[in-house]
């Protein structure tokens, strides 16, 4: 079996963004060792689908039972359980929180203790506000160090002004050069 690089797969809330996540997902588990972790409200039922069936879902793709509590993600960074650390969909309440230093669920747990070890986290913007109230997070998140970005931009510009996307197609790109310890470029896409 190949030493594949151990990748935390964090979701957030952003249930509209998980069938893009889906379609990446064979790839991303063929690139990386996959572990999931769902934030609490990520773990909800929404008009997307139920929470539960998204969870078994990636457990079913990734071999790996979700993380799904602070107390289950509280072990990642002093275990050493992954390499990279990707939060994709990443609202912009989660934004605010990382860049705030808040740790409140599961996925910021696993972002403090992953950043501890100084290691990389790869943030996947989903949100609908990023050009306006996470415009400011945003960019207070690409001035701190080991904190890489998915590349994004404007997802729909005409009905959504607003709101802006990562690119999911570049995900694992992103994730091998945060590794790398670079930015994959360019980063608005």
């Amino acid at each position: 079996m190949e030493n594949k690089l151990r990748l935390g797969l964090a979701l957030t809330g952003s249930y509209c963004s998980f069938s893009k996540l889906e379609a990446v997902l064979p790839d991303l588990c063929r690139a990386f060792d996959v572990l999931p972790i769902f934030s609490e409200n990520a773990q909800k039922d929404s008009r997307f689908g139920a929470g539960a069936e998204w969870m078994a879902k990636l457990e079913n793709m990734t071999g790996h039972a979700p993380v799904t509590s602070i107390a289950g993600a509280e072990p990642l960074g002093p275990q050493n359980r992954i390499d990279v650390l990707a939060i994709v969909p990443c609202t912009g309440n989660t934004l605010a929180k990382l860049s705030r230093g808040v740790t409140d669920t599961a996925v910021t747990m696993a972002a403090k203790g992953h950043l501890r070890n100084g290691k990389p986290v790869v943030i996947g913007i989903s949100t609908n506000d990023g050009l306006a109230g996470s415009a400011e997070n945003i960019g207070r998140l690409l001035a701190r160090k080991h904190i890489y970005f998915v590349p994004f931009g404007q997802d729909d510009p005409a009905a959504k002004p607003m709101s802006l996307s990562c690119r999911y197609e570049q995900i694992a790109p992103a994730v091998q050069a945060a590794w790398e310890g670079r930015q994959l470029q360019p980063i608005l896409a």
